[in-house]
């Protein structure tokens, strides 16, 4: 799962590591959120053979050709890897449109399931980046949706695959998140290349990310600046339950 997540890196940095020709000068977003025009990187095909890398907006939210009216549609945020190759929304997409979304960090809430009733504690918010501090690729599908009255929108959404072990202890899913030496095998538009992006589609090393705890301030989307990203005092995470094998135990009926 992935639903905020920040770009705050100074423009050049970001435009060096993802290497797209434009030279867009843009400010920092802490707490960025669904639906929000997000930056994506695209590849082009150029006549000669060549290949060169773009800088586009999107709206952060995919929407497949078949949709008559995106209000009757799921705001779809995230793909799962497991079964974007096969699922209709995503097919095509997966096929021909891939693209990276930008950012440097995203945001997990850790849900403490201990308590009961009144007891029962929020949300812990956590925020999640790379120990060696470059910008974070996220895999992503793209597709520009056409409307009855001749409207256009691009719209995106994140890839997300099963968390590594350092993400486990916050949740079970974590973006998909590329190295720059397969930038281009994913972005690679041709069909011969699906093969290839999808042993892509897997956890980041365990020592690719860090975490920390951070303030329910990340909660509220008006809430864009620096104090997001503080750190906290939280509770030691627990390792995730161990899943009990089939006919290991007898469960509740109800």
């Amino acid at each position: 799962m992935c639903g905020r997540y920040a770009i705050t890196l100074p423009p050049d940095a970001v435009r060096a590591f993802f290497r797209y020709a434009e030279q867009p000068n843009f400010p920092p977003r802490y707490n960025i959120a669904p639906t929000q025009p997000v930056p994506v990187v695209t590849m082009e095909r150029l006549p000669d053979g060549g290949r060169v890398r773009h800088f586009v907006l999107m709206r952060w939210g995919f929407l497949p050709g078949f949709v008559k009216d995106p209000k009757d549609f799921p705001l779809v945020i995230n793909a799962r890897a497991e079964t974007l190759a096969d699922k209709p929304s995503f097919r095509n997409a997966f096929r021909r449109r891939r693209c990276i979304f930008i950012a440097d960090a995203f945001y997990e809430w850790k849900r403490d399931l201990s308590g009961k009733g009144r007891n029962k504690q929020p949300s812990q918010p956590f925020l999640i980046r790379r120990r060696d501090g470059n910008p974070m690729a996220f895999a992503g599908l793209w597709e520009s949706w056409m409307g009855p009255n001749g409207e256009e929108m691009d719209t995106a959404c994140v890839v997300t695959t099963s968390a590594n072990a350092t993400m486990e202890p916050i949740h079970d899913r974590m973006p998909v998140i590329l190295e720059p030496e397969d930038f281009d095998t994913w972005l690679e538009g041709d069909e011969s290349a699906t093969e290839a992006a999808h042993a892509l589609m897997k956890p980041a090393a365990d020592d690719v990310l860090e975490f920390y705890a951070i303030s329910n301030a990340v909660n509220k989307v008006s809430n864009d600046n620096e104090a997001v990203q503080e750190k906290v005092d939280a509770q030691p995470l627990a390792p995730p339950p161990k899943k009990t094998a089939p006919g290991a135990a007898q469960g509740s009926l109800f």
